[in-house]
């Protein structure tokens, strides 16, 4: 079986493209520079040149494979809005070559695009409005209706390993540097979750596998609640610097653009997705690649 995975050289889609080949799969990756296709056949994985815009590229690539696993996504949150909708348009017009077919079209959903206000579920579909990425879960639905073999892996807001640089974490490093300080939000108990980049792959394989309700979600989550306090806590402890409690408007200037993921409260539980797609996480939990300097 040949699978189509876009964002095949990023932080995730890379070990997405390593599962499927230590499964005896054969992949396809999209590649939109040299760089990335370099990445992308060291791996052991055939090349696709284009990216989420060239919708003719992805259309092209889409007709020869035998299923499809989106994960990549344009992290320039300078312009978030437009990468939402190129991702819509790109979803669209995969899942248009693929109608009717019953080949499996995997895709990526941010779970902090949920808001429940409690425990996250695979059954929920609550829309946290200042997040537009919910646009892939909005799709996901429409293309459900068209018989299409669709479903999608929500995943932990901090997905941590090795090469972790643009995720939660380095970003509170990063902030912890040129701050002097790790800080948290007045009593610093909203949660993340978390999962590491190794345990979340083969939830996109197990996902592509199995024959399940068209538009079925699963979580790729390993540990459902980390407080942000506790997390600053330890980080601080690793830098060498004070920890502080800041008030909401305090918050602002400190996190800056990053202020509205750094109050999120988003416990997501995975029990479902591991019993149905028979899923363990085996991998370090996020305190222990902290504790053994994957960030330093």
């Amino acid at each position: 079986m040949k699978v189509f995975v876009t964002g095949a050289s990023g932080f995730v889609g890379s070990a997405v493209v390593k599962d499927l080949l230590e499964n005896g799969y054969e992949v396809l990756g999209l590649a939109r520079s040299d760089a990335s296709a370099k990445k992308i056949q060291k791996i052991g994985a055939e090349v696709h040149r284009g990216d989420l815009t060239d919708i003719p590229s992805l259309e092209a690539a889409v007709a020869k494979v035998d299923g499809v696993i989106h994960t990549a996504f344009n992290h320039d949150f300078t312009r978030f809005q437009k990468s939402c909708e190129e991702e819509r348009t790109a979803i669209l017009a995969m899942g248009n070559v693929l109608k009717d077919s019953n080949r499996p079209f995997v895709i990526t959903a941010a779970a902090g695009a949920i808001a429940t206000g409690n425990l996250v579920n695979e059954n929920d579909r609550g829309k946290n409005k200042e997040i537009p990425r919910y646009v892939s879960e909005q799709v996901a639905d429409e293309l459900a209706t068209q018989n299409l073999n669709i479903s999608v892996v929500r995943l932990s807001p901090s997905v941590h390993g090795e090469g972790d640089t643009h995720g939660f974490v380095p970003t509170l490093v990063n902030l912890a540097k040129s701050k002097g300080k790790l800080a948290y939000i007045e009593n610093g108990m909203n949660a993340w979750a978390a999962v590491h980049r190794l345990d979340a792959a083969p939830v996109y394989r197990l996902a592509m596998q199995k024959k399940a309700v068209p538009g079925t979600r699963y979580h790729a989550v390993a540990e459902s609640k980390i407080f942000l306090k506790d997390l600053t806590g330890l980080l601080s402890k690793k830098m060498n610097l004070p920890l502080v409690a800041l008030s909401k408007e305090e918050a602002s200037d400190y996190f800056g653009g990053f202020l509205h993921f750094a109050s999120l409260h988003i416990p997501i539980s995975s029990k479902q997705t591991q019993e149905s797609l028979e899923w363990q996480p085996t991998h370090p939990a996020l305190f222990e690649d902290i504790e053994n300097n994957v960030y330093f």
